[in-house]
């Protein structure tokens, strides 16, 4: 892979995670893959001016980019970037983006409202060969898209994090999801789970969900349980945790209801009103680093580090290998 280049920021997580990722490469391909840094800088109006001090002329760049900005920061440096990449005449840009922004408006629910996905995807594609990323929120956001899109799955990371970490736990489990919206993701991992399955029989696992009621956008007006989740430990499993209110008001209800062990998950841990309550609530939280930044964290948070799976996602998508064989 000596043709191709991974791009990251060295001022944001993402050099850490394309660091990581380079390690693997050399280490378990025994490939060599070479980092390059990309200078983000400013004008006094904070207008963003990326710029690449290596020539990058005909290579295959992997621009690894951060989501621990402002959404708005996020977009246009993509966009910069790639016009950056097509003037240097590299040979294909692929974008990887642990944590794809603005997709969560992935449908018209009033009038007068974006599609914010298909917006996004419009923006940001044309140019690439393809995009690589993680536990998108739907996997209808797949259609807007008319290049290759690879949504790798945590699941796989996140059943080997619990076997080796939290293996008791499981027994008696009922997985929740916190909305009609996530009932696939759920029953996924719990299909998973029982696939890992050693010492219990399938019936050891069960499914419930909790059911919203919204009367604005962020805002909960009320929740409804359904399954049953009487002396059960359980884990709640979403793609974001952005405020963390979905999740505190799921696991009220579920302790109201005689829920034993409470443990959640979120691939994509946000965190945009602090820790402390969640923390406070929950026995053990666990989400991944494709956005939650390992190195602000306290301890108190379980952290699965995804770049193996970008890695292999990586090295194979060069190879001409398959991607899907990661699901398995």
């Amino acid at each position: 892979m000596e043709d191709v280049v991974l791009l990251a920021d060295p001022k944001t997580s993402a050099w850490d995670f394309a660091k990581k990722i380079q390690n693997y490469i050399i280490e378990t391909k025994e490939e060599n893959i070479h980092l390059c840094k990309l200078e983000m800088t400013h004008f006094g109006d904070k207008e963003n001016l990326p710029y690449v001090p290596e020539n990058i002329r005909k290579k295959d760049v992997y621009l690894i980019q951060s989501s621990n900005k402002r959404p708005n920061d996020w977009l246009a440096e993509l966009i910069l970037t790639k016009d950056l990449c097509r003037s240097a005449d590299v040979n294909d840009l692929i974008y990887v983006l642990p944590y794809i922004r603005y997709q969560r408006q992935d449908r018209k629910d009033k009038s007068r409202v974006p599609i914010s996905t298909r917006a996004i995807a419009d923006a940001i594609s044309p140019g690439l060969k393809r995009i690589i990323t993680m536990d998108l929120h739907s996997p209808e956001i797949e259609n807007a898209y008319h290049i290759p899109l690879d949504n790798l799955h945590s699941f796989p990371q996140l059943v080997k994090h619990l076997r080796e970490n939290h293996n008791s736990d499981l027994e008696n489990l009922a997985v929740i999801s916190p909305d009609k919206g996530g009932v696939g993701r759920a029953d996924a991992l719990k299909k998973r789970l029982v696939k890992t399955e050693k010492h219990y029989s399938s019936d050891n696992y069960s499914l419930a969900m909790t059911i919203k009621l919204r009367d604005k956008p962020g805002s909960i007006e009320d929740m409804f349980l359904n399954g049953d989740v009487n002396g059960k430990n359980i884990i709640i499993v979403d793609d974001i945790c952005d405020s963390g209110d979905t999740l505190l008001w799921s696991a009220r209800l579920l302790k109201a209801n005689g829920a034993k062990k409470l443990l959640a998950y979120t691939t994509h841990a946000l965190f945009t009103k602090g820790t402390k309550e969640i923390l406070d609530t929950f026995d053990v939280f666990i989400t991944s680093n494709t956005h939650y930044d390992s190195k602000k964290n306290r301890g108190d948070i379980e952290v699965i580090d995804m770049t193996s799976t970008f890695a292999e996602a990586i090295y194979r998508a060069q190879k001409g290998l398959s991607v899907s064989k990661l699901f398995e």
